[in-house]
């Protein structure tokens, strides 16, 4: 049985993938898929692991935490799936720790390590969604003020346009962690809101169901729904003005931009070989000779190329 670990991160459309697998999990399983989600992980499943403060006996609880993950693997394995997909964006940090730090799941390492003993080396392969810097944070932001938190100042805005740490030291963090598993990198802006061709590439599969592929969850609230949803709430002023909240200036968001280009380009060119960059598989490469588009040409054209070339 193959055992994708799906990573998320937030606010990348995890949501709404872990949705649809749990709307089709009964289709997905007679192909062979199975999911654990949120619901699952969450509920006892992985207590344990990662250190518990005020609690002395953690070796105690991280053993029976890899003794229920064992339990509950060779269930799956008995069910006959060829293919699961664990999908649970808490396991590299959460969004309110990434802001008050004011970097990007800079723990990210040493969780993933827990996790790969707690699951005994049978991950086969790691999903990793990322995102662009600059909207990432965009929707970080805006998810902590629908919940109570400050809009941020200029200096707080500044301190993550000028943090260099970035997608590629995320990833290097999880490669060295997981050195023998495939981290497979599907970048929000290519795979945001298609579930069903993220799943296809991670199981490897063509049978993934269309049902429910285009629901969306906690997708970001507009300036005027925001404004509205804190209206009375004794919480901060929100920003002002209509459609998308763009709290970052022209030289901050280029600054956010940058890092990710770096990113991509690292990740095009190989990632040093910790990771792949997912391809959409809707969108044909080139081959070696390109397509022939105009094929009208004639003498028309051909005399005016002439006029074109003495005219200078």
């Amino acid at each position: 049985m193959q055992v994708c670990l799906h990573l998320g991160a937030h606010r990348c459309a995890t949501t709404s993938f872990q949705e649809f697998l749990r709307q089709n999990a009964e289709e997905l399983e007679a192909s062979g898929i199975g999911f654990w989600g949120p619901r699952r992980t969450r509920k006892g499943l992985l207590h344990g692991i990662l250190p518990v403060p005020g609690m002395t006996d953690s070796r105690s609880l991280a053993k029976r935490a890899q003794g229920r993950i064992k339990m509950n693997l060779d269930q799956s394995r008995e069910r006959g799936l060829a293919h699961l997909v664990i999908s649970d964006e808490n396991l590299i940090g959460s969004t309110r720790t990434n802001l008050r730090l004011a970097t990007l799941y800079s723990g990210v390492g040493e969780r993933m390590a827990r996790y790969a003993e707690a699951f005994g080396g049978q991950i086969t392969s790691v999903a990793l969604n990322v995102r662009s810097l600059e909207t990432y944070w965009t929707s970080a932001l805006t998810y902590a003020v629908t919940r109570g938190h400050n809009v941020p100042s200029y200096r707080q805005l500044q301190g993550l346009a000028e943090n260099r740490r970035s997608w590629r030291d995320v990833i290097t963090d999880i490669a060295c962690a997981l050195p023998e598993t495939t981290i497979k990198v599907l970048p929000f802006e290519t795979f945001g809101g298609r579930p069903e061709v993220q799943l296809a590439l991670l199981s490897a599969s063509d049978e993934i169901p269309r049902a429910h592929a285009r629901v969306r969850l906690n997708a970001s609230l507009r300036l005027e729904d925001l404004r509205a949803h804190l209206a009375g709430s004794g919480g901060p002023d929100p920003p002002q003005g209509e459609g998308r909240w763009r709290p970052f200036d022209e030289v901050q968001c280029a600054m956010l931009r940058e890092n990710y280009a770096d990113d991509l380009m690292w990740l095009t060119g190989g990632a040093d070989g910790l990771a792949q960059l997912a391809q959409d598989p809707e969108q044909q490469a080139a081959g070696l000779n390109l397509p022939q588009t105009d094929v009208t040409r004639g003498i028309p054209h051909d005399k005016q190329d002439r006029q074109l070339a003495g005219s200078g």
